[in-house]
């Protein structure tokens, strides 16, 4: 007798820099999503079903994750009782290696849970750094992992003025990129949190050059497509004296993406969605038992 299938809540991270996004790529594309990786990781444990994840919160080509989160349904063989937590999680990183995807936990969640739908909040950080005259001169661990910025210094008191003039609700248009989906997306996002700290290499105590890190960090329940990366190019404009605080005062107000400036747009290198959270009573598993593998 077959057993239901379990939904599974798992947080994943990824260095996205090989990947064409976190999304699955067609059978026909040499350079695959993550979602492929995930997938083909679960589909491992030869389950009955036919599994699909259901991503949270989409990233481009080149962005990083250390908290994307995705749900998807599996009915094992034979009639064996679901996975244990903490197994499924070693198992799917077992059969992911050597990709650099990692799945950090999961839960197993309710029938009608749904990771894009039921999260409440997505918090992004952007890395940035300065001092770095050549991006050979940076440390091999934060390589691709960061904006390198040619500027030894950044007018950060003004940034942040800028920053707090993107917090509240706003229409978002100037800052998102234009793509199929945006007639049918609400540029109306209440922006929680936009803030400016210094941050610091991976290596920082074992690295002995005077470079500078700094972290921009964005929460809000969902985002507009590149609307982090554009709002990441126009504060370092304003770091740099290429855009006065006014000057993105007046780009929110325009409510035009053809307003934005071309090439301000931070490049993926240095973005990461840090976290998706939900809440506890969304977490909380049905009343079953489990079993080890």
């Amino acid at each position: 007798m077959l057993t239901r299938s379990t939904r599974y809540l798992i947080f994943f991270q990824y260095i996205g820099t090989k990947y064409s996004g976190v999304m699955k790529a067609p059978t026909h594309q040499a350079v695959k999503g993550v979602q492929n990786y995930l997938e083909e990781a679960v589909r491992r444990l030869k389950p009955v079903n036919v599994v699909s994840l259901y991503i949270s919160s989409r990233t481009d080509t080149g962005v990083h994750a250390l908290g994307n989160s995705a749900h998807f349904d599996l009915q094992r063989q034979n009639g064996k009782t679901p996975f244990a937590e903490d197994v499924l999680v070693n198992a799917l990183n077992f059969h992911l290696r050597p990709e650099p995807i990692r799945v950090t936990r999961a839960y197993r969640v309710s029938d009608v849970f749904h990771a894009r739908f039921q999260a409440v909040a997505r918090t992004y950080v952007y890395r940035l750094v300065t001092g770095v005259h050549h991006p050979s001169s940076m440390p091999l661990t934060d390589a691709n992992l960061c904006w390198v910025l040619r500027h030894d210094g950044l007018d950060v008191g003004a940034m942040c003025d800028a920053a707090a003039l993107l917090v509240g609700t706003h229409n978002f248009s100037s800052f998102r990129a234009l793509n199929s989906e945006a007639a049918f997306k609400d540029p109306v996002k209440t922006l929680d949190r936009a803030s400016m700290e210094p941050g610091n290499a991976f290596v920082h105590r074992h690295f002995h050059r005077d470079i500078q890190f700094w972290e921009l960090t964005f929460k809000s329940r969902s985002f507009l497509y590149k609307q982090v990366r554009r709002m990441t190019g126009a504060l370092v404009a304003v770091g740099q004296g290429k855009m006065s605080v006014s000057g993105v005062k007046e780009l929110l107000e325009v409510q035009d993406s053809k307003a934005y400036p071309q090439n301000f747009t931070a490049p993926p290198d240095g973005l990461f969605l840090t976290r998706v959270d939900y809440h506890h009573s969304d977490l909380q598993p049905p009343a079953a038992s489990c079993s080890l593998l």
